[in-house]
């Protein structure tokens, strides 16, 4: 692990040297907040949490506890680099599988509906293997790509956490995903989305980057990345090529070290900003 996070803080050494303050957000996506309880929000199904679901699944950040407290500082460094930077577009990924990635986005999304100063849209991209349903407890009626397509509505989709937090997920894998991820017509609906609820921030489950293209090419769409390693699986070289990669077309927000050993068992995070 101590090789790990020497790769992290080299990392940022070299990413401060050679690409300054980043990529700012498109002026087409420029920051809005939504109403607290609009009408939009209010028509979306609510998720009830299953407490002892969300405790198998590591979903801590529903209630307030010491369990969630890392998941709360990780929630509020992560939306104070964001604000600064004028950013909205927040993709999570890891550089290989079971790193956490499902799980991490899924208790930022409750860590925001908890607080209630900020809406959200949670989206979960990893159309290959989708997995946020089984790490909620819960299933829409209609698949993500149902909306990507323009045959289902949002509203009729996606449910909510919260007042002003909302979720879209996956029902069932796609062999072809990066056709959903690159149209022109998803494009549409995801601005479409943005336009009506007006989120703080649009989260994206995605894919691992070193697996396959799926998360290469939503990177375009994308105003930074969060990435999540596994202390004693991820290696130094992985991530340097995932922070390469993220920085030609968007911008590392930070790290996450996932499985970490601190003295503390309900401490398995930590992060690191680039």
């Amino acid at each position: 692990m101590e090789k790990l996070q020497k790769a992290i803080a080299d990392a940022r050494k070299s990413r401060k040297a050679h690409t300054g303050a980043g990529k700012k957000a498109s002026p087409s996506r420029a920051r809005s907040t939504a109403p607290d309880d609009s009408d939009v929000w209010a028509a979306l199904q609510p998720i009830t949490p299953d407490a002892r679901h969300m405790t198998r699944n590591r979903i801590v950040s529903h209630k307030a506890d010491t369990a969630s407290s890392a998941f709360d500082v990780l929630r509020t460094k992560v939306l104070q680099q964001m604000q600064q930077n004028g950013w909205k577009r927040l993709m999570v990924t890891s550089p290989m599988p079971n790193c956490g990635k499902t799980t991490l986005a899924a208790n930022l999304a409750y860590g925001i509906a908890r607080q209630g100063a900020k809406s959200a849209v949670l989206m979960e991209l990893d159309l290959r293997k989708p997995n946020l349903a089984n790490v909620l407890g819960e299933k829409p009626k209609h698949d993500i790509r149902d909306v990507l397509t323009g045959h289902v509505p949002f509203q009729d989709q996606a449910l909510r956490i919260g007042k002003t937090v909302a979720v879209s997920m996956a029902t069932r894998s796609s062999v072809d995903p990066t056709r959903y991820l690159t149209s022109d017509e998803s494009n549409a609906k995801l601005a479409e989305i943005e336009g009506t609820y007006a989120p703080d921030l649009m989260i994206f489950d995605m894919p691992p980057l070193l697996v396959n293209d799926d998360a290469r090419s939503f990177l375009p769409n994308t105003d930074c990345v969060l990435l999540v390693a596994r202390a004693e699986s991820t290696t130094s070289k992985q991530i340097d090529v995932c922070e390469r990669e993220i920085a030609e077309q968007s911008n590392v927000v930070g790290v996450v070290l996932n499985h970490c050993k601190f003295a503390d068992e309900n401490q398995g995070y930590g992060y690191g900003k680039y």
